[in-house]
């Protein structure tokens, strides 16, 4: 019982942190460059916001350090979203949800493979390792949908998978225990 309520309260220190953050690096986000950029040279501040000016681009009174680092952040698409972003609008609608799930099983089997031979896990546990990193690395590469949608759904799936398993696996435990 103690073991479980240190992991609840650690749990929910680390939302609180993380939720906090969130917050504060959004007001952050809000101040506006150029005020809080010079006041940091003023002050002799061994850190300034002179890394985030992207070369060419005009900061003026009212941009805030969010939109600079909007602009600093965005980059130019790879080689591998160009040929998917042509590609999504040659492909008709129907053909890309098997696309997608293609895609998803590519991923799935190549991190299946890697597991098999290079560890020694069995096939249960290398399938749902395979598949949650597949829809991990599913959910990061560029895929013939614009939209999020389906990643999230996909990582959803996976993850109830392997939580469905994991709660067989605890009742299963638990009822042979009882027998004992």
């Amino acid at each position: 019982m103690k073991r479980a309520a240190l992991q609840i309260i650690l749990i929910a220190l680390l939302v609180i942190i993380s939720i906090s953050g969130y917050f504060f690096a959004g007001r952050i986000f809000q101040l506006p460059f150029r005020e809080t950029n010079d006041t940091l040279h003023n002050e002799g501040s061994s850190i300034d916001l002179d890394f985030l000016i992207p070369s060419g681009t005009h900061i003026d009174e009212k941009m805030t350090i969010g939109e600079v680092l909007k602009i600093r952040t965005e980059k130019q698409a790879s080689l591998y979203e160009r040929v998917v972003r042509s590609l999504t609008g040659v492909i008709p609608v129907k053909l890309r949800y098997p696309f997608n799930l293609f895609l998803f099983l590519f991923w799935s089997f190549l991190f299946m493979t890697f597991f098999r031979i290079f560890t020694f896990m069995g096939y249960g546990r290398a399938l749902r390792g395979s598949l949650f990193l597949g829809a991990c690395t599913y959910f990061f590469m560029p895929d013939f949908f614009p939209v999020i949608y389906d990643d999230i759904l996909i990582v959803t799936v996976i993850l109830l998978l392997i939580v469905l398993r994991s709660y067989i696996l605890y009742k299963r435990k638990k009822r042979n225990k009882f027998r004992q």
